[in-house]
């Protein structure tokens, strides 16, 4: 799994955020690359299941080639929207779905191949055998290069993985104010295996949530923007950064100003006490 140290997250790119026009998204893929960030994270439901083509067409219209970018995509939510007529939200993993939202995906993409596909909620309908079974056709007609899975526990990636041992990855929520991931085995699960966990939500509530919380954060913060000259949403993903996991961090700014910005957290080597400084202000405790 060759991507980027920051994946850039393509869900506000569209209706359900800025809703930018295919210029607008060709000036985030340019300042992106520009930046060094080449992986694109989209899921087939993002903006009612047009994110995907707004990104498709725009990238299409543009001199770069394929293999200067990795896409990701998601499938396995079936959500009404205009353009999807669901009568309820569920999750689908049937290897008939699977393959035909993957053959979604290509046309609105624009590509022949997806780099890395993920399972986006673990169903407890899922059967796993026929998940492999779809993942099997899928990698053998060289639609999609890798396979993992998002929001799945500990039990429920080993469940899958029995039956195709080769996921590279678990998309999880991770950031400052929501550290479940470091406690209960999903981080350390990824770490056994020596593969690299991808994190959604990577602000957090930081900046969305006013509440005793950030607000411990927030004061630890003031010197630590100050320390290491940068600002608090770059210190938020340095956070992140520090782990010895090498989490890929997702970004989910609309705004290329933001990209830039947000890159330079990876020159930051946060030290360990600052770490555990703002590990201690989220918890509201020390450490045991």
């Amino acid at each position: 799994m060759d991507f980027s140290k920051i994946i850039v997250g393509v869900m506000r790119w569209g209706i359900w955020g800025a809703n930018h026009s295919e210029s607008g998204v060709q000036k985030l893929i340019e300042t992106s690359l520009e930046e060094g960030l080449s992986t694109f994270d989209h899921a087939d439901i993002y903006g009612g299941y047009t994110t995907e083509e707004l990104f498709g067409n725009a990238f299409s219209g543009m001199k770069i080639g394929r293999e200067k970018i990795q896409l990701i995509t998601k499938c396995g939510i079936c959500m009404p929207s205009e353009k999807k007529n669901f009568p309820l939200k569920y999750y689908n993993y049937s290897k008939e779905y699977i393959l035909n939202q993957v053959d979604e995906s290509l046309k609105n993409l624009k590509t022949d191949y997806i780099d890395l596909l993920l399972l986006h909620r673990p169903s407890p309908l899922m059967n796993p055998e026929e998940i492999a079974a779809a993942f099997g056709v899928l990698r053998s007609s060289g639609k999609v290069r890798d396979f993992g899975v998002s929001n799945f526990s500990v039990t429920q990636f080993d469940l899958l993985s029995k039956y195709f041992p080769q996921l590279v990855t678990n998309q999880v929520e991770i950031s400052l104010t929501e550290t479940k991931a470091f406690y209960d085995g999903t981080i350390n699960q990824m770490m056994t295996k020596k593969l690299h966990p991808t994190a959604w939500s990577v602000m957090g509530t930081y900046f969305n949530e006013d509440s005793e919380k950030t607000a411990r954060i927030k004061s630890l913060l003031a010197d630590l923007t100050m320390k290491y000259n940068a600002d608090e949403a770059q210190l938020l993903l340095a956070f992140l950064l520090k782990h010895p996991a090498n989490i890929l961090p997702i970004i989910g700014t609309s705004k290329a100003e933001s990209i830039k910005s947000l890159k330079k957290s990876l020159e930051i080597n946060m030290e360990i006490e600052d770490w555990f400084g703002l590990l201690a202000a989220s918890q509201g405790h020390k450490v045991p």
